[in-house]
């Protein structure tokens, strides 16, 4: 199979494959703590690792998959 058929090269499968990691570590980090029966209020949600951090790392996993997407592969 001719390789001019793929819309993709090995560096964006690459880059794609790092982009849907750092996704998936921003949603563990929104993830978390278990609320109690008693009282039903986690006081952990509101916590820097969930309002600042998280969504920080997956805007750049999302405009990573962008970049991913957009960049041209080499030609060779």
């Amino acid at each position: 199979m001719d390789k001019k058929q793929f819309a993709f090269g090995r560096e964006n499968f690459i880059l794609l494959a790092i982009s849907l990691i750092i996704i998936i570590v921003g949603f563990l980090l929104v993830s978390g703590g278990k609320t109690t029966e008693e009282t039903g209020f986690d006081p952990s949600i509101f916590n820097t690792r969930r309002l600042l951090i998280a969504p920080i790392v997956l805007v750049i996993g999302f405009g990573s998959v962008i970049y991913a997407i957009l960049k041209k592969p080499k030609d060779q």
